[in-house]
């Protein structure tokens, strides 16, 4: 059975601006239900999140608590009055939260990596708690087809209060974050699923306090539905991640100094805006097709003269010279760069259809 993206939009039903803070694992019952009461008395986050189980790299490295620290989640459910939630791996973390009153799952970056993994993760679900809600992390790799994939075996599975997470990409040299924000893969994942829930995780995407506040920002800006936090009364004692998470009355202070912005404007001055940018798309579209079929007439001229569909020479002094203008008309360079490459790589595909085809 085929799962489309619009199932997926249609399946999430989440408020927004939803804050979800709790420490990256529950290290022990005091420690858990004491994070969540000040959270709750801050009144800081709308869920109570702690990992229970930790995926790690290495083995011998502090991988969670375990089953006996679902009774701690309840505990701290309990003492504190919100909604708890934790991450799932496998369909024996699934069999062991059934009953236990916990409010939220969510699934983490290399469980949604692996299609096998999802599976039995997603069947398990369907058969124990199939109407609890579940939050996808994005795949380790920045791959949006794992990342939809995932969620259609979920729906397959007949989970139907369905998110996702972004929490960053493992890609090289991402510098200063932890993981790459790569923000046009969830842009891109809104697009698809205009109604999908997506909040944004800043304690795995910037790996550090300091980055937390402007990642938070960020996405805020962008419309995300809502954050996913790290807090532990401790930092400095976590077992796990205790560089990225911050106490519970710090994290009061850090939503305090984010700016919400207006969700919807529909005023006449944005409209004429709005309106102008659709003719400058249009006119951009325009000149780009007219410089393509210059591109094919080029392509046409060296078929018949035998010359190759690149000369690397001249597209570096193309490329200098262009950015060196763009520069000077106030453009970022790495964008104009990308944009170059892009225009030039299609340009070539063009003439390479030309130079191979048989008249």
């Amino acid at each position: 059975m085929e799962i489309s993206t619009k199932e997926i939009y249609r399946s999430a039903v989440w408020p927004s601006r939803t804050v979800i803070a709790g420490p990256c694992s529950a290290e022990s019952c005091g420690q858990t239900v004491e994070t969540a009461c000040v959270i709750a008395e801050e009144k800081s986050a709308d869920i109570f999140r702690a990992g229970i189980w930790k995926p790690r790299t290495r083995p011998g490295s502090f991988e969670g608590m375990g089953e006996r620290a679902v009774a701690w989640l309840a505990e701290a459910k309990k003492q504190s009055g919100l909604p708890v939630a934790t991450e799932v791996a496998t369909p024996a973390h699934v069999a062991a939260l059934a009953g236990s009153g916990v409010d939220m799952l969510w699934v983490g970056a290399r469980t949604a990596t692996d299609p096998f993994a999802m599976q039995a993760l997603a069947e398990a679900i369907g058969s124990y708690m199939p109407d609890i809600p579940v939050f996808v992390k994005n795949p380790v790799n920045p791959d949006i087809e794992l990342w939809i994939g995932a969620m259609q075996r979920l729906l397959q599975a007949g989970v139907t209060n369905i998110g996702a997470i972004h929490r960053g990409f493992s890609v090289y040299r991402s510098a200063p974050y932890r993981n790459a924000p790569i923000w046009q893969i969830p842009i891109e994942l809104h697009r698809r699923c205009p109604g999908l829930a997506i909040i944004h995780d800043p304690s795995h995407t910037g790996g550090q306090v300091s980055l937390i506040a402007p990642l938070a920002q960020k996405a805020l800006d962008m419309g995300f539905s809502g954050l996913m936090i790290e807090s532990h009364p401790d930092p400095s004692a976590a077992l796990s991640d205790g560089g990225q998470q911050v106490t519970p009355r710090a994290l009061r202070e850090l939503l305090d100094g984010l700016v919400l912005r207006a969700v919807t404007d529909d005023s006449d001055s944005l409209h004429r805006l709005r309106e102008r940018i659709d003719a400058l798309d249009g006119q951009l579209l325009h000149l780009l097709s007219q410089r393509l079929e210059v591109c094919e007439e080029i392509g046409e001229y060296k078929k018949m003269k035998g010359m190759p569909a690149v000369q690397p020479e001249r597209y570096g002094r193309l490329l200098t010279a262009s950015l060196e203008k763009g520069e000077a008309l106030g453009l970022d360079r790495r964008f104009l760069s990308s944009l170059l490459e892009t225009l030039h790589a299609e340009s070539v595909r063009r003439q390479l259809e030309i130079l191979n085809r048989r008249d």
